[in-house]
């Protein structure tokens, strides 16, 4: 921190606005501060929605202490591409009002639920966030899962109100899940029958309250490290919660269009769509980029790269990832619109955008989850219409199940994930006799697939052989750890690419 410059709050940035709260945020990271928020601030620029957001802290760990000292303010760096020319454009971004902290005060947040104007909930808790967790109760405070807290504000709310049909919400969950709308409101309404609400609670959920399903896109790579000082010296304070993104976003949301008259986005420029089905643009975007994205992350991390940009520059993986994307993602979608290339090919340029350092192990959140989600689908459906396996996406599988052994080349991975998952994985490592019977325990667990991989035709042998050949990858490494860096770099690069060709 540069102890020379003014601090950033209400005072010091002379911001005076004072929006009603209108909108609640279950998170305040780096993707919800640098997309929702900052879609929110041009809300309240160009249109007449004036609201302020609160941030609720969903989880028990770190702190919110810089939400409190900023005063809710921070701003966004924005990089682009325009015309063919590289942009970068800053904003203060104020709709934030506060941060609340329900495992400190958890009577402000069931105060929150008794504010009249709160009409919106947004949230983004990752992908393991929409869960159900049955040891949570209505007498927790608060309960440890996202859904159990939105359950107990949403009572709160029905009883202060006494179920009046104009306090329900509208409900926007931003979690990378499949029908997130859908499966959050099946969650709530698990947690009113375990806890034995009453039946008219569930009736005002049903019928007062809306949850949409949604789908986001926005690279957002967290507070500029590199660079830091002179951001904040070209913004004139220090600003903790700054974050930098890319300038492309893009927000499907899957609703009637008289959610216009409430969120009215049209009104606007921004790449926000309200749209019947969502479902088309889920599976674009869900199997294509951030299939890429999580292929990406154990290969990267492997031959010692830190970023996307570096990835896809990378002589070798660059091309793996490409012609990945291109030969065995594509063709599962069963058509040959254009419109899936041009998305394939626009995605790829955001990946090489030289602005945006968008880190490998920020990606690597939760991957065991987003691999079912982004890349099992494009696997089986290949394998079923090709009657064989998408050799790449298979040989990043493995690398996957290798990552999550925990070492690589005699250096620890910094994993991050459940930690059952975690520790059931490396249990699996320590404990089987060869790679063969790594890849028959992995497939088998029809708890992290929710199916049996085993009956893949051909995975188990593909899997077990890859897995063999990354073995011997990280054990040439070790071996070699004392060439220099670049030496050691090739040689990765090297080994990786016969490993991929292996059985080929």
């Amino acid at each position: 921190m540069n102890t020379q410059l003014s601090p950033l709050n209400r005072q010091t940035a002379a911001v005076n606005n004072t929006y009603r709260e209108r909108v609640i945020q279950f998170g305040g990271g780096n993707f919800l501060r640098g997309f929702v928020d900052w879609i929110i601030e041009q809300l309240n620029t160009e249109t007449t929605f004036a609201s302020s957001v609160v941030v609720i802290k969903p989880t028990a760990s770190g702190s919110y202490d810089q939400w409190t000292e900023q005063e809710g303010l921070f701003h966004v760096q924005l990089h682009g591409l325009q015309d063919n020319k590289l942009v970068t454009s800053c904003e203060l971004i104020t709709c934030v009002s506060r941060a609340l902290n329900p495992y400190h005060d958890h009577a402000a947040f069931l105060a929150l639920a008794c504010q009249p104007d709160i009409r919106f909930i947004i949230s983004n808790t990752t992908e393991m966030g929409i869960a159900f967790v049955r040891s949570d109760q209505l007498s927790d405070t608060p309960p440890s899962s996202f859904p159990a807290k939105l359950t107990q504000f949403l009572y709160q709310r029905f009883e202060h109100f006494q179920g009046a049909e104009d306090k329900g919400c509208i409900i926007l969950p931003c979690e990378l899940v499949e029908q997130n709308g859908r499966r959050l409101k099946q969650i709530v309404l698990q947690y009113a029958d375990l806890w034995q609400l009453n039946a008219a609670f569930k009736t005002w959920i049903e019928t007062s309250n809306q949850f949409y399903n949604t789908l986001v896109d926005r690279i957002v790579t967290g507070f500029p490290k590199q660079d830091s000082q002179a951001v904040l010296e070209r913004i004139g304070f220090n600003d903790q919660l700054l974050v930098e993104a890319e300038s492309y976003h893009n927000w499907i949301i899957e609703a009637p269009s008289t959610l216009n008259d409430e969120l009215p986005i049209a009104q606007t420029k921004l790449n926000v769509h309200i749209v019947d089905d969502a479902e088309p643009h889920r599976r674009i975007k869900v199997r294509i980029l951030n299939g890429a994205h999580t292929c990406m992350v154990p290969l990267g991390y492997f031959l010692g790269l830190e970023t996307v940009r570096q990835v896809v520059e990378h002589r070798w993986l660059g091309d793996f990832i490409h012609t990945l994307m291109l030969e065995e993602v594509l063709p599962t979608f069963g058509t040959s619109d254009p419109m899936l290339t041009a998305f394939a090919d626009a995605a790829w340029n955001r990946f090489r955008n030289p602005f945006i350092q968008h880190r490998l192990l920020s990606i690597a959140l939760n991957s065991i989850s987003k691999f079912k989600v982004r890349l099992l689908p494009t696997l089986t459906i290949y394998a079923e219409s090709k009657q064989q396996l998408p050799h790449r996406i298979v040989f990043a599988f493995a690398a996957l199940i290798r990552f999550y052994k925990g070492e690589w080349a005699g250096a620890e991975i910094p994993l991050n994930d459940d930690p059952a998952t975690i520790a059931w994985i490396r249990e699996v490592w320590q404990t089987a006799a060869n790679t063969q019977s790594v890849a028959e325990q992995l497939l088998a667990n029809q708890q992290l697939w929710d199916q049996d991989l085993l009956n893949i035709n051909g995975l188990h042998e593909l899997l077990s052989n890859y897995l063999a050949r990354l073995e011997e990858v990280s054990h040439q490494l070790v071996v070699a750890a004392k060439t220099s860096v670049d030496e050691r770099a090739a040689l990765a690069a090297s080994l990786l690419e016969s490993a991929s060709r292996h059985s080929r």
